[in-house]
């Protein structure tokens, strides 16, 4: 692994651990839309429509799911921003614990599905419902800190427009075309692989988000750690040298 760090670097590193994030976004949107009443708990935007349009008086369409989602998104992000604030953009200590974080908690929240809680009673299904939205704020709120262009993890609204708008056919230069169009596959291939995970358990689907996210929070440190090393070795160098 130290040689992949060597050869690519700590900012191409850290795009392809985003792009594994926005891979579970797909994943968790799925699982909460399909097999929790319509439910987005990464893409906030699909809540406020689905919201908008049931208090209008849209049949059959959930209320009280999308309010807890958006609510425990917020409150997710809140706490990220909080821990964060002092922390210079980029990947540190403090970013490899809040996706660790996300991982444990998707990961213990995969438990209570295995066991069917979510079918005990409305309140708890909705309980599982914040949770898991509350960690993607919380994963949101990192991949914001640290930076990576075009790669929220958890919306791809803007991707498309930057993709479509920066496009020698929009009229700009093409730049970062591939990590947009990307994004865009992943989080696509990432709902197409939760839909499936369905078919097995609703559970699975959360499980493998947990775990990549865990993952993801050991590649990061591993890579911050092997720069963090080159700089100091570096530093040795120039002082020895200009002695």
């Amino acid at each position: 692994m130290t040689q992949l760090f060597k050869t690519y670097g700590p900012d191409r590193i850290n795009l392809w651990l985003m792009l594994a994030l926005t891979f579970t976004t797909g994943i968790i949107d799925a699982v909460g839309y399909l097999g929790l009443d319509r439910v987005f708990t990464g893409n906030m935007t699909g809540n406020v429509v689905i919201l908008g349009m049931a208090l209008l008086g849209a049949d059959d369409l959930p209320v009280v799911g999308p309010v807890v989602a958006l609510a425990g998104f917020v409150v997710g992000a809140m706490i990220g921003g909080r821990v964060l604030k002092r922390e210079l953009a980029g990947w540190n200590r403090r970013t490899t614990l809040l996706i660790a974080v996300v991982g444990v908690c998707l990961a213990l929240t995969s438990l209570a599905l295995f066991l069917d809680l979510h079918q005990a009673s409305d309140v708890v299904a909705l309980l599982i419902t914040g949770f898991i939205a509350a960690s993607m704020g919380l994963q949101a709120a990192t991949a914001r800190h640290l930076g990576v262009k075009d790669v929220t993890t958890v919306v791809v609204t803007s991707t498309l427009t930057g993709l479509a708008a920066d496009s020698p056919l929009g009229g700009g230069s093409g730049k970062f075309w591939q990590r947009r169009l990307l994004a865009v596959v992943l989080i696509l291939a990432g709902a197409a692989t939760g839909a499936a995970f369905l078919q097995i358990h609703i559970g699975l689907g959360i499980l493998v988000t947990g775990v990549l996210a865990i993952a993801v929070a050991l590649v990061g440190e591993a890579s911050r750690k092997y720069a963090a090393d080159q700089e100091t070795e570096q530093l040795v160098e120039d002082s020895v040298n200009t002695m």
